[in-house]
């Protein structure tokens, strides 16, 4: 039974699909409401809280004072990881950290590192000594569908607004975390044959591979990531390129207008 409902739900994406239509009413590029909140989790030095759609995630920016990598003297360091638990879904279970859970992690922290946005020589104190070691760690409380997008935004939204705690190690004033940026995610799934954007819950169950594109301030492509089997075309990826331009340029309004209040 559990091998014929996916399969099911694969005809009936395949049939809409072929009418232009999405099982929520959705048009094809059209991404679901996102709420975005910040300051959110007080013991964290910068956290935020993401909505889109059913999804729920948290993010949370802590500091810590670390030795520097022998082959990196000046430079601090930058870590993500992502929780997973039975709370986001029936399909999680307890334990230590699933493949999946790793992989959101990974292809968070590759976009954010990869744009460049936290220049990691300003968090030298001392070089060769001592230096900023910054934890995003990323909650996902309810799972429907679009994880990637709803961790990405929380991470780069809770880099943006968190204060590097320097008093409480008695090394300068508080200050805020120098950003460089905002590089925002914007993911698509093959669901009936065809790339849609914002993919639910049903139509990740449903669907096929998909593609994580991370674009800067300027529509620069800082990371690109291709998750499960498949293959798509140049004249897919320039449509999906052009769509996730314009969804990243509204998310990152979104961080601007939360980050200014």
């Amino acid at each position: 039974m559990p091998e014929l409902v996916p399969a099911l739900l694969r005809q009936e994406l395949a049939r809409l699909a072929d009418e232009d239509k999405r099982l929520d009413g959705r048009g094809r590029w059209d991404g679901r409401e996102v709420s975005l909140e910040v300051d959110c989790l007080y013991n964290a030095e910068g956290s935020a809280k993401v909505i889109i759609g059913g999804t729920v995630v948290y993010a949370g920016v802590k500091f810590e004072l670390r030795t520097p990598w022998p082959d990196r003297p000046t430079q601090g360091s930058l870590m993500c990881g992502a929780e997973l638990r039975p709370v986001a879904g029936r399909k999680y279970e307890p334990g230590p950290p699933s493949p999946e859970s790793i992989e959101l992690g990974r292809v968070v922290d590759r976009g954010i590192r990869e744009s460049g946005c936290i220049n990691m020589d300003s968090l030298c104190i001392v070089p060769g000594e001592k230096v900023w070691g910054i934890m995003i760690d990323i909650h996902v409380l309810s799972d429907q569908g679009n994880i990637f997008d709803a961790c990405g935004l929380a991470a780069i939204a809770a880099l943006r607004t968190a204060m590097v705690p320097a008093e409480r190690f008695d090394v300068g004033e508080d200050h805020r975390l120098e950003v460089n940026g905002t590089p925002i995610m914007a993911s698509f799934t093959r669901v009936g044959g065809r790339y849609v954007l914002d993919a639910s819950e049903e139509e990740e169950l449903g669907g096929d591979e998909r593609i994580h594109i991370t674009l800067g301030d300027e529509g620069h492509l800082h990371s690109l990531q291709k998750g499960l089997k498949g293959v798509f075309t140049p004249a897919e990826f320039a449509e999906i390129f052009e769509v996730a331009q314009q969804r990243c340029v509204e998310l990152r309004k979104l961080v601007a207008e939360k980050e200014g209040n």
